[in-house]
């Protein structure tokens, strides 16, 4: 079976860094007062920063794809979790994040959660609009 962090991981610590981000957040608003645009940009991009980390499964990706696959037995193969299928292959892209497990069996599974691949667009999407919402009204003063 996959480690319990490579399965629960990724999502408690998005929730925990989106959590954790509320504080200072609310604080620069307060105290600053920023426009609307530069709220959601500031948004967009905390949304983009742990959308990405959590499709990378926080570097389980890049460091050791084959644990985010399966679980290695007593002699060092990588097997699927239920089933007997072991590892042929990790293809594994830095973006999109993407981790693809290919088996034995042929078929290939997507270890990155779907929401990670959405959530990451809309947050470059709101960030980018937002960012040129605030040049052009930044060019439009006196």
């Amino acid at each position: 079976m996959v480690s319990l962090f490579a399965l629960f991981g990724p999502p408690a610590i998005t929730i925990f860094l989106f959590a954790a981000g509320t504080l200072p957040y609310a604080l620069w608003v307060t105290r600053k007062k920023p426009s609307q645009p530069a709220r959601w940009a500031v948004i967009g991009s905390a949304s983009t920063i742990a959308a990405y980390g959590a499709g990378t499964v926080y570097g389980l990706a890049f460091t050791n794809p084959l644990d985010v696959c399966g679980s290695r037995t007593g002699n060092g193969v990588y097997m699927d979790a239920g089933r007997d299928y072991s590892l042929t292959s990790v293809n594994v892209h830095a973006f999109p994040p993407s981790i693809t497990c290919h088996w034995t069996s042929g078929h290939s599974t997507e270890e990155v959660w779907f929401w990670a691949t959405l959530l990451l667009y809309a947050g470059l999407a709101c960030s980018v609009v937002c960012l040129a919402l605030l040049l052009i009204n930044r060019t439009r003063r006196p």
